[in-house]
């Protein structure tokens, strides 16, 4: 069954990116650095620019700070899990309106106590679980013993290698934890799949919407570096579209 409302969720890096995902109608952000690894902790500047803008243009519960101090996997020692929940703290001081969270343990399973302790630090503030759990060794099992621990949502391919291949565990995580758990699913997610993510039943669609500025290259400022990520507005103009097309086509037609 098909939403009444698909959210976008858009994941940005930079300033520029927080006012393209507003300008273009993103229900929210994952805002980080470093996409090109997966995304890290931001800065407390960035931070700080996301939630002014947000502010600004009066759109509450759009700035998630995604907090996560390395590249690499998910299991964390006890002074990154510190760091994790010391970073979590300040993005909440600074306004942010969640963060985005993960851990695992060295047998593949969630990381209860980690999680935990992050959903703590929180203190109210939105908790969504990133794809961790699509590295642990049961991301049915991982997404199902999130439900009533404090986590608003979790960010998912369904297990797969991107949200396409992982569709049919997608749709099992809606039908057996949905109501419980928001699902958002991400992953190599295209405009053209949100149709189909849709109908799978998923609460939200996440995507990076990234393009390329290369004024950093060899014959530009900065030589010698091939340009830099940047969120592109088209992308998300056309995700938030199909979005909403979604919405549109599962309305109950009324009768004529």
């Amino acid at each position: 069954m098909v939403p009444n409302e698909l959210q976008v969720e858009i994941a940005v890096q930079d300033a520029a990116g927080v006012r393209i995902a507003l300008e273009g109608g993103a229900a929210r952000i994952e805002l980080c650095q470093a996409l090109g690894l997966g995304g890290l902790t931001p800065s407390a500047g960035l931070v700080e620019a996301a939630v002014a803008a947000a502010s600004a243009a009066r759109t509450p519960g759009f700035v998630h700070v995604l907090v996560r101090p390395r590249g690499g996997g998910f299991v964390y020692d006890a002074d990154e899990i510190d760091t994790i929940v010391r970073d979590i703290r300040q993005a909440r001081s600074l306004g942010a309106d969640g963060v985005v969270v993960g851990a695992l343990t060295e047998d593949g399973t969630l990381d209860d106590g980690a999680i935990a302790a992050f959903v703590a630090a929180a203190e109210g503030i939105d908790v969504t679980v990133h794809r961790a759990v699509d590295a642990s060794a049961d991301p049915l099992a991982s997404v199902g013993a999130l439900a009533g621990r404090g986590v608003r949502r979790v960010l998912t391919s369904g297990g797969g290698a991107d949200c396409r291949a992982g569709l049919p565990t997608l749709a099992r995580m809606v039908a057996e934890v949905g109501g419980a758990l928001e699902i958002m699913s991400g992953g190599g997610v295209r405009v053209p799949d949100i149709g189909e993510l849709a109908a799978a039943g998923v609460d939200a669609v996440h995507l990076s919407a990234r393009g390329r500025d290369e004024r950093g290259g060899p014959s530009g400022p900065g030589g010698g570096v091939d340009g830099f990520d940047v969120t592109d507005a088209a992308t998300v103009r056309a995700a938030v579209a199909a979005a909403r097309a979604a919405a549109r086509a599962a309305r109950p037609r009324r009768p004529s």
